[in-house]
C-alpha cells in the first residue's frame, strides 16, 4: 500500500462500474446505448430472479443495468436521497453534444434558470434525465 494524505491508500486504480436499477429496462437500455453511446457487453435474462441484468460499457467505465427481483417494486429516485445524486461525463463540446442528443429525439433535459445549457463557475454544462430517473451531467471541462 502507498501513503496518501490521511493514511494508507486502498490501492484503487479506477472506477469499474455503477449499478443502476430500473423498471423501465428497454427505455433505459436504449438511452444508455443509443443516446450516450454505451455498448452492450453482456445481457443476462432471468438472472437471480431479475428479468434482466445487463453490462454496458463506454471506454473503461461500465454500468450494470438491472431490473427488480420478481415481485419487488423500486422506490422512485429523488435528488433528496442520500448517496449519489448524479454522474457526470466529459465531452469534447457541450453545445455540440446537446445538439447531437436533441437530434436523436431525446428531450428530457433539466432546465435551470430557464436554460438547458448553463454555466457553473464559468463552465458550460447540461443535465439530462435517464428513463429510470438517473441524472446525467454533461460537461466539456475537467475540473480536476
Amino acid at each position: 500500500m502507498k501513503m496518501v494524505a490521511g493514511g494508507l491508500s486502498m490501492g484503487i486504480k479506477m472506477i469499474h462500474h455503477i449499478c443502476i436499477q430500473t423498471e423501465k429496462y428497454k427505455e433505459s437500455l436504449d438511452f444508455y446505448t443509443r443516446i450516450l453511446g454505451f455498448e452492450v457487453v453482456q445481457e443476462s435474462k432471468n438472472f437471480h430472479n431479475r428479468e434482466y441484468n445487463t453490462w454496458i460499457k463506454q471506454g473503461t467505465f461500465m454500468i450494470e443495468l438491472q431490473t427488480p427481483k420478481a415481485g419487488d417494486k423500486f422506490k422512485k429516485w429523488t435528488s433528496l436521497n442520500e448517496g449519489p445524486v448524479h454522474m457526470g461525463f466529459i465531452v469534447d463540446n457541450v453545445e455540440e453534444e446537446y445538439k447531437r442528443i436533441k437530434s436523436l429525439g431525446y428531450t428530457n433535459f433539466k432546465v435551470k434558470n430557464g436554460e438547458i445549457v448553463y454555466k457553473v463557475e464559468g463552465e458550460s454544462l447540461f443535465k439530462i434525465k435517464a428513463p429510470e430517473g438517473t441524472e446525467i451531467e454533461i460537461r466539456d471541462t475537467d475540473i480536476a
